[in-house]
């Protein structure tokens, strides 16, 4: 708790004190000490400041500043020892004293530490994040795969560790969503540690983002990753002299094999602790005119009430004279006239405006400690260069798009010929096990709903689990290598005649896994009027829950020669449509200019077999949990609507709820050709696009219908509503209801259209 919610005649025992910079170090020689006691003495006439005496004396705090102090109460002291963080239970012996209760629990809770994971994309992050902590976030070779932070738990030396995965970014500015995220994340929550995961191979680049926390005077530690890397290359630098000058350890180290992870963990602790002979508060010196502009802003701050005490007013004067959008509401007459004051002094001195100076400076510095560090390249292997000789193929402009619609075809060939066999194995299981229960059970509803509904709706879809585990291990072969950004840098061209930005790819890719994630990832578009347009034309990218629908009504209704070709035609027609939404939503519905594409396209790497098949299981089991879930749900509510009818049990399907409800609705689909059964099953679709497989599977819905019929219907079951689920992670991103709406109704009235006139067309012939 904080020291701010004790009452008057509490007493606490401080366990950490929060902040940064001037404002700690002023509180800690105040005597808010970790394991001192403190007593609440009393409150002022409005309720601030607060008096409290702490090492003998008295001393009076505001609330504000209290709320930076974390302390252990009577009442708090004996959840926290009944809390045994993974360990044994701690035995306490009732003769002690209540004071030493508290003195246990306090250090209990000062031996847990928040750790913030900030970096580059691709610098590694979330692999020390899985190592650490065994937990399975997700890993990619490109940028945008960590969209929202992950938190999860380590244990090492006695202490325990809060690690927060925080998004790739480049800086701390405000350019993009994931920028501005980390950066409040560390202004509000302010971990006690930060990692700074450097990626070895781009030091100068991965620097710059040091730099600005070194500006916001965090206690950091530096994780010099994929360290193996950079020594077979042959460079050099010198580890004592660069975390000298930068005012924090640099540990070497490589998650790929754990390497230098228990040093990374033991650095934290001692920088958390204050006895790391590398940690000291530094200022990066940007020359005089900016520094007297910087001295000039911060006499403003100091005194203003808006300004959080645990904020580095350094820190913020530097984003002032960047003209940063984020800290504009602080901005008060006097200081909006200090710092014009210091640009128009920088713009005569320099020619340039403070932000560039500032910019400028700090590569500067950069340069100078990498210098001063002795830093080298060498020759011995180059990853980039095995890169450019790959890129010279790969990326190529005539062999580019060819090689990639290839890869396509060779996964959806992949998908079908070796998903086979096992789906032929599960789904003659599937079958055994209906028999012997309709052969075991006395017939009536029980007997029904478990042969109709259960193993009918849920084993309709639980057979293409092959098909699913196979797709999602060449999705995560390619993310991992970091083909995916090529295929983004591939696709810029196009992207931007639709109106998009090049970054859009990767989300789009995402959305052949599942839409919800890759609404989610639109963040790392900088341009918002892209963002917007990316996730409406997102629900046209086929995620895996159609797979089985596709595979289902083609594996019946096409030859095995021609199956791969219907697969890939309908992810060719879901890119097309986005091309053409997207191209009308830019020109005439939203408007505005789009931001340069800016993107790292990072070494290919071999994927780790251990990391692709964990992420292929993952999907798979998220995909067994559906089954458990929403499908079997929903398989139960499609068999009951269609083994009952208005004088209870139905004679016939035609009779039942289901088939009244079908009946009504068979009109609106005269045009597709569709019968009432494949009716319903698309409204089932609504909820989980793997409920319309269920759904036919429950109803037996594919009997009757010619293949021209059977594509109308893959086509509509491509491009109609998209899933609750996405609707709802729209409505999240765009903080509205309006485009969610937009993107349900406009989808599905789309769908009819392209649905209706295929079908139509196809009858001519």
């Amino acid at each position: 708790m904080k020291l701010s919610e004790l009452n008057t005649g509490e007493q606490g025992v401080i366990v950490k004190v929060q902040g940064h910079g001037g404002f700690r170090k002023r509180i800690v020689e105040m005597g808010f000490v970790k394991g001192k006691t403190v007593d609440v003495l009393l409150n002022a006439p409005l309720q601030d400041p607060v008096k409290y005496k702490v090492m003998g004396y008295e001393v009076s705090l505001r609330r504000q500043e209290a709320e930076m102090i974390e302390v252990v109460a009577k009442s708090a002291a004996d959840e926290v020892l009944s809390v045994s963080h993974g360990s044994e239970p701690l035995t306490l012996d009732l003769s002690l004293h209540q004071d030493d209760y508290m003195q246990h629990a306090a250090l209990r809770k000062h031996r847990t530490i928040n750790v913030a994971l900030v970096g580059n994309p691709n610098c590694g992050k979330t692999s020390l994040f899985n190592f650490a902590s065994g937990a399975h976030g997700r890993v990619g070779n490109y940028s945008g795969v960590t969209v929202d932070a992950s938190e999860a738990h380590a244990s090492m030396f006695g202490y325990e560790f809060n690690l927060i995965d925080l998004p790739g970014t480049y800086s701390l500015s405000c350019y993009s969503p994931e920028e501005l995220y980390v950066r409040k994340h560390l202004e509000e929550q302010m971990p006690d540690v930060v990692i700074n995961v450097i990626d070895s191979s781009n030091l100068e680049r991965n620097l710059y983002l040091t730099t600005q926390l070194v500006d916001m005077d965090l206690r950091v530690v530096g994780a010099l990753n994929m360290y193996d890397e950079f020594e077979r290359r042959g460079d050099h630098v010198d580890l004592h002299t660069l975390s000298t000058l930068f005012g924090m350890p640099m540990i070497p180290t490589s998650f790929k094999s754990g390497a230098g992870v228990k040093d990374l963990f033991r650095a934290v602790i001692q920088v958390y602790e204050g006895r790391s002979r590398h940690a000291r508060h530094l200022h990066i010196n940007y020359g005089h005119e900016i520094e007297n502009g910087i001295r000039g802003i911060q006499r403003f701050l100091k005194t203003s009430d808006n300004v959080h005490r645990g904020l580095s007013t350094r820190y913020l004067a530097i984003k002032m004279l960047e003209n940063d959008k984020a800290v504009e509401h602080l901005l008060t007459p006097s200081i909006r006239e200090a710092r014009e004051k210091a640009a128009a002094r920088v713009q005569e001195e320099t020619q340039t405006d403070t932000e560039t100076a500032i910019m400028d400076a700090k590569y500067g510095f950069i340069n100078g400690a990498l210098t001063e560090a002795g830093y080298q390249t060498g020759t011995k292997e180059d990853t980039y260069r095995m890169t450019h000789l790959i890129d010279n193929v790969l990326s190529n402009k005539f062999l580019g798009f060819p090689i990639f619609f290839l890869i396509l075809f060779v996964m959806f060939q992949t998908t079908f010929a070796l998903g086979q066999y096992p789906m032929d194995w599960i789904d003659a299981g599937v079958g055994w096990l209906g028999d012997w229960l309709g052969s075991t059970l006395p017939e009536g509803p029980l007997r029904s709903m478990l042969v109709d509904g259960v193993v009918g709706g849920v084993g309709a879809v639980i057979v293409f689990l092959p098909q699913i585990l196979i797709l999602y291990l060449f999705i995560s072969i390619m993310e991992d290598s970091g083909y995916m950004a090529r295929a983004a840098f591939i696709m810029d061209r196009l992207m931007h005649k639709m109106g998009l930005h090049g970054k859009s790819f990767i989300p789009l890719i995402m959305g052949f896994g599942c839409n919800v994630p890759a609404v989610m990832a639109t963040r790392t578009v900088e341009s918002r009027r892209s963002r917007l347009i990316t996730m409406l034309v997102l629900p046209f990218m086929s995620c895996s829950a159609r797979l089985p629908i596709y595979i289902m009504v083609t594996g019946t209704f096409f030859a095995a020669s021609y199956r791969s070709w219907v697969m890939i035609s309908l992810y060719v027609v879901g890119i097309a449509m986005s091309v053409i939404v997207s191209k009308v939503l830019s020109k005439f519905v939203i408007k505005g200019e789009d931001t340069p594409f800016v993107m790292e396209l990072p070494p290919y790497r071999w994927p780790t077999a251990k990391a692709t098949a964990r992420h292929t299981w993952e999907k798979g089991k998220e995909y067994l949990k559906k089954m458990g879930g929403i499908i079997l749900v929903a398989s139960v509510i499609v068999w009951a609507l269609g083994y009952f009818g208005t004088m209870g049990v139905a004679p016939s399907m035609e009779e039942s709820f289901i088939g009244i409800m079908g009946r009504g609705l068979e009109p609106l689909f005269t045009l597709q050709g569709f019968d009432w059964k494949l009716d319903v099953s698309l409204i089932a679709g609504v909820g989980a696009k793997e409920i319309v497989a269920s759904t036919i599977g429950v109803l037996g819905g594919l009997e009757n219908i010619t293949p021209l019929i059977a594509y109308c219907y893959l086509l509509f079951v491509l491009l109609y509503f998209p899933c609750i689920a996405t609707i709802a992670a729209i409505k999240n991103e765009t903080g509205s209801w309006r485009w969610a709406i937009v993107a349900a109704v406009y989808t599905t009235v789309l769908a009819w259209i392209v649905s209706a006139v295929v079908y139509q067309v196809g009858c001519l012939f």
